[in-house]
């Protein structure tokens, strides 16, 4: 063969340069250094002892951040997103029907993810900003009698916090498992797998767990674990297979791992400095951390004149803010000017909430009151720079 014809990029024969930026949008968090620091610690083999053992430890963190004993617990190579297919895929099989909680863009994901491997799904739905009752949801379990509900605990486009006391036992009376996507609530706010009976919980690593987003904590109770391994199909996805990635986490009891996949090392190291970041803290004092942050926030937007999106107090998600899009302004200028000017990201609505809201996260690291008091500034600034229509 000649030499090569497609010649080298100019482009990565200069180095590579990253701006630093407070990330106050709702996710991913910005990363401290001592979490940055672990993860580049030296690459080895992802069947090493070692490997073996931080995966150990990662689990044992992930029991105490979910409030479970599940021995089903790991952590899966991917985002939030491949937690909820990973959940979704192994529990249900083609035919069997799904009921989602849509109050947001994570249960319409949720419902595409099902029907995409052939469940029935039915959705119930609440405007952006709502939540259901327990009786709205006993109603629809009673009517679709689904073998897996789904629920955002905490809905980032919104800026909800869904109520879980109750659901649980709800969903067990009709023979149905009970799956949360916690990924912008866990370690901000009260949660307790077992004690509210959740049977299938996932979240994400880049946001109250400050760690680089690209591995995702899962846990499976025993309910969950008997439909997985009793169902008569395999599961659609070959990476996602609890037969599989149950043996790599040493979770099967089996005396030896068989390879699978090639486990991301680094983000391994990450995940369990990020944990041991969050036991060193408590989790009831990053709970209330996180809580007073949100409410000293809230009472400086309302100063401002500005509007929480989400009315009720008690229903409003402390990780994430949604803050009604200001009148007359283009949310979009906003954001860009409060980059450009500020080095600071917050961010406008998603699916359903575009155009409504303002967003702003303030999780893990971030959720402290210095942060709020120059997210306050940045809005105060853009306000009055940004320009504002006369209708």
């Amino acid at each position: 063969m000649s030499s090569v014809s497609v010649p080298p990029p100019e482009c990565l024969q200069k180095p590579l340069t990253v701006p630093y930026r407070h990330m106050f949008g709702p996710g991913p968090s910005n990363v401290p250094p001592r979490i940055l620091n672990a993860g580049a610690n030296p690459v080895i083999g992802h069947m090493h002892p070692e490997i073996f053992e931080i995966m150990s430890d990662i689990k044992s963190g992930i029991q105490y951040m979910f409030q479970t004993q599940n021995s089903m617990t790991l952590a899966v190579s991917g985002t939030g997103h491949t937690a909820m297919e990973c959940a979704i895929f192994n529990i249900v099989e083609s035919g069997e029907s799904v009921l989602t909680a849509v109050n947001g863009i994570w249960g319409e994901r949720a419902a595409d993810m099902a029907e995409r491997i052939g469940a029935r799904v039915n959705t119930i739905v609440a405007p952006p900003g709502g939540f259901f009752t327990n009786a709205e949801i006993e109603q629809a379990l009673s009517k679709h009698r689904p073998a897996l509900f789904f629920l955002a605990h905490g809905e980032s486009s919104t800026g909800v916090l869904h109520p879980l006391d109750g659901i649980g036992p709800l969903c067990h009376k009709y023979n149905c498992l009970f799956l949360v996507d916690s990924v912008a609530s866990i370690g901000g706010t009260p949660l307790h797998m077992d004690l509210q009976g959740i049977d299938i919980l996932y979240t994400g690593s880049q946001k109250v767990l400050n760690a680089p987003p690209g591995t995702a904590p899962i846990s499976f109770s025993e309910r969950a674990c008997q439909k997985m391994f009793n169902r008569r199909t395999k599961p659609v996805s070959f990476f996602l297979d609890l037969n599989w990635l149950a043996n790599y986490w040493g979770c099967d009891g089996k005396p030896s791992r068989v390879y699978h996949h090639t486990g991301p090392v680094t983000a391994f190291y990450s995940l369990r400095e990020s944990l041991a970041v969050l036991v060193e803290e408590g989790l009831e004092n990053s709970w209330e951390r996180h809580q007073k942050v949100a409410e000293y926030f809230h009472a400086g937007l309302e100063s401002m004149g500005l509007k929480l999106f989400v009315k009720e107090k008690v229903a409003r998600l402390p990780t994430v803010t949604t803050i009604v899009a200001p009148h007359g302004y283009d949310w979009k200028e906003i954001t860009t000017y409060i980059m450009k000017t500020h080095n600071l990201e917050i961010s406008g609505g998603l699916g359903p909430s575009v155009g409504l809201v303002l967003r702003v996260g303030l999780m893990g690291c971030n959720s402290s009151k210095a942060n709020v008091d120059m997210v306050l500034a940045a809005l105060k600034d853009a306000l009055k720079h940004c320009h504002k229509s006369k209708v």
